[in-house]
């Protein structure tokens, strides 16, 4: 239990998880795999660092002095995100509308869920692929495609391209900017200016909803 602890620890800081990836061999695989199919559609694994983790995993992969391989880990995480997200979809489609009104709890909060569904109302079935690259969005969107009952040969066009492109974009990231000396030597910063990254469209839309609200309330002259 103490090891598993250090390991949980150890994702939600840069350096660590660097250390953690090149010690713990296959098991890292495993732990990576599971992570990256929780945070695609269980709704307990919003809280997961999936973007920071596939940027690690890219940047070790790099360094060619560890046991992940680029060409083996990111085939295989691209299939536990694609996987992941249609275990969400067939939730949602499991229990429909009802989801909308589950009440919050430890590992579940109705907001994040109303976010995801206001995104899949304004982009439709591209919400799949568009929120891969959204934190908590990811997770929930898979499952209001479900509840919604989406076409699921439709929903999985869109998974597909969305978690492969997920996967090999910011695990490839991590792995070319490897090389960069910069980034070598500052990478809790090079993981905090990705997480920014990806939090840019939520802040967005944010903005333009908040704008919409002000414009919609004002007195007509």
């Amino acid at each position: 239990m103490a090891h598993f602890y250090e390991f949980f620890r150890g994702l939600f800081n840069a350096d660590q998880l660097q250390h953690l990836l090149q010690n713990w061999g296959w098991v890292a695989y495993i732990v990576l795999v599971a992570i990256v199919f929780a945070e695609s559609g269980l709704f307990f694994g919003f809280f997961l660092p999936g973007d920071s983790l596939l940027f690690i995993a890219g940047f070790v992969c790099s360094l060619g002095s560890s046991n992940l391989q680029y060409l083996y880990l990111a085939p295989v995480l691209a299939i536990a995100a694609i996987a992941g997200d249609s275990a969400g979809y067939w939730f949602g489609r499991k229990t429909g509308p009802l989801i909308f009104r589950r009440e919050d709890s430890l590992f579940f909060r109705r907001s994040h869920l109303m976010k995801a569904h206001d995104f899949y109302e304004r982009h439709g079935g591209l919400t799949i692929i568009y929120a891969r690259f959204v934190p908590i969005v990811r997770t929930f969107a898979p499952i209001v495609a479900g509840a919604g009952e989406m076409n699921y040969k439709r929903f999985l066009m869109y998974n597909v391209c969305g978690g492969i492109g997920w996967v090999f974009f910011i695990m490839g990231l991590g792995y070319f900017l490897g090389s960069v000396e910069w980034v070598k030597h500052n990478l809790e910063k090079a993981v905090m200016l990705v997480i920014a990254l990806s939090l840019l469209p939520i802040a967005l839309e944010f903005l333009k909803s908040h704008l919409r609200g002000r414009a919609s309330s004002e007195p007509e002259r």
